[in-house]
């Protein structure tokens, strides 16, 4: 099984369309995952968009962009003046590889990103709450 976010080979981390009995879900109910950060990436991802696909959103488009460089360099390094259909097969592979881990490096990043600024706001906001229940006890 492969892993439905980066597909990399699943360890035992799934996630099943709960609106189906585990024993009746069907292949598209019920994806395997690497690790615990894919498999929380997918279901925060299930949760935005009810399992519906939607179009790239601006942080998709933005990690198509970071593929750019990457893959112009690779394709610089094979030899510019090459067609597409003049590249062995290796090379196509090469350059699919360059994009998939480009791809996969910007979304991961930003999810981290994202999470991180998410925490410190909640952590400032507990630190506030906190702060103003003690103020809160001193004048009683």
């Amino acid at each position: 099984m492969r892993c439905a976010v980066c597909y990399r080979q699943a360890r035992g981390f799934g996630y099943f369309n709960a609106r189906w009995r585990y024993s009746n879900a069907g292949q598209e109910d019920s994806w395997q995952f690497c690790s615990m950060r894919c498999q929380h990436v997918f279901s925060q991802l299930m949760n935005k968009t009810e399992g519906y696909m939607i179009d790239p959103t601006e942080m998709e488009r933005a990690a198509m962009r970071a593929c750019l460089k990457p893959l112009g360099e690779r394709v610089a390094e094979l030899g510019i003046d090459q067609t597409l259909a003049d590249y062995h097969r290796d090379e196509v592979l090469q350059l699919i590889e360059v994009v998939i881990t480009a791809y996969q490096h910007h979304m991961v990043a930003e999810h981290e990103r994202l999470a991180e600024k998410e925490r410190a706001y909640f952590e400032a906001l507990r630190e506030k709450r906190e702060r103003a229940a003690a103020i809160g006890g001193l004048h009683r």
